[in-house]
């Protein structure tokens, strides 16, 4: 029988960024999601539960989604997972903080560049990466479970901008179709702002979905 899975948000930053902790309720072990800010706030949440961190898996690379990456690497000696088409916007980081008139942190140093669809698997975790692009060239969706985590390409109501450089707004539309046709539309999805959501309610309720 498998460990439950509990997910935690804890949101972080000027961009009331989400960041996920997925725990096994059996073992601790843990995977880090879209570490953004607030990197102090993650690490106290981690000790305090008793965790033990295994990787950190990036649904894209957004300076609101990494901040906090290159710290808790380092710190939990874990490795960091980014799909291979988010290089172009992981070394725009620094321009990007200027750009928004933030101070920019260390850029993280991916370990395992993500290449396709597949499965992963990490102790009590088997993740199905789902290749989303559009938002930003790599992106991706991470189904675990009952739980897919989805980044910026879904939000309760709305879809992630393509005007950003790096969007595509025809790519967006083919990952929602995508994301329609292969997910379970009970699943709850966790978008990487607001709140959680299903596939079954933004299908009626969405105007991005409704169409599909």
């Amino acid at each position: 029988m498998k460990s439950e899975i509990i997910v935690d948000k804890i949101v972080t930053g000027p961009f009331q960024e989400n960041t996920f902790v997925l725990r096994s309720a059996e073992s601790g072990f843990t995977l880090i999601i879209d570490p953004g800010d607030d990197e102090s706030q993650i690490i106290n949440f981690i000790k305090s539960k008793d965790l033990k961190p295994l990787a950190i898996l990036n649904t894209h690379a957004h300076l609101d989604h990494i901040g906090a990456v290159s710290i808790l690497q380092k710190l939990f000696s874990v490795p960091f997972y980014l799909h291979k088409d988010e290089k172009m916007i992981l070394d725009q980081y620094e321009e990007s903080c200027k750009l928004f008139e933030l101070p920019p942190k260390e850029k993280p140093k991916v370990d395992v560049w993500l290449s396709d669809d597949k499965k992963i698997t990490f102790k009590d975790f088997t993740i199905k990466i789902i290749n989303t692009p559009g938002h930003t060239p790599g992106g991706v969706c991470y189904e675990v479970g009952k739980h897919v985590f989805v980044g910026d390409t879904l939000f309760k109501g709305s879809v992630g901008r393509t005007d950003l450089p790096g969007g595509n707004w025809d790519n967006l539309k083919n990952s929602l179709s995508h994301l329609v046709n292969t997910v379970n539309h009970e699943k709850i999805i966790h978008s990487g702002h607001g709140e959680d959501t299903k596939l079954k309610h933004e299908l009626m309720s969405n105007p991005f979905l409704t169409s599909i």
